[in-house]
């Protein structure tokens, strides 16, 4: 199957400073997270970690599909390194 993001919600997580999304493999949901620190923004808070996600959600997509299809895990969290 392939990796797809119907549901476009997505959720800031604080206490891991990351922001979370969900993929679907078929029937399964797939937990992902992306840092902060791979938003590259000057970010002071919530509503701006989320912003800067809508502003590079396609390419966040792009990198989660890669990274899904490169190994099955349980949660998967993106790095500023797999955006390079």
């Amino acid at each position: 199957m392939t990796l797809t993001f119907p549901n476009r919600s997505r959720s800031y997580d604080k206490a891991g400073q990351r922001v979370r999304f969900i993929g679907h493999d078929g029937m399964f949901e797939v937990p992902f997270f992306v840092e902060t620190d791979a938003l590259r923004t000057v970010a002071t808070g919530e509503a701006d970690y989320l912003a800067a996600f809508d502003a590079a959600r396609a390419t966040i997509y792009d990198v989660a599909r890669e990274i899904y299809g490169n190994a099955r895990r349980t949660i998967y969290v993106l790095t500023a390194a797999d955006f390079r």
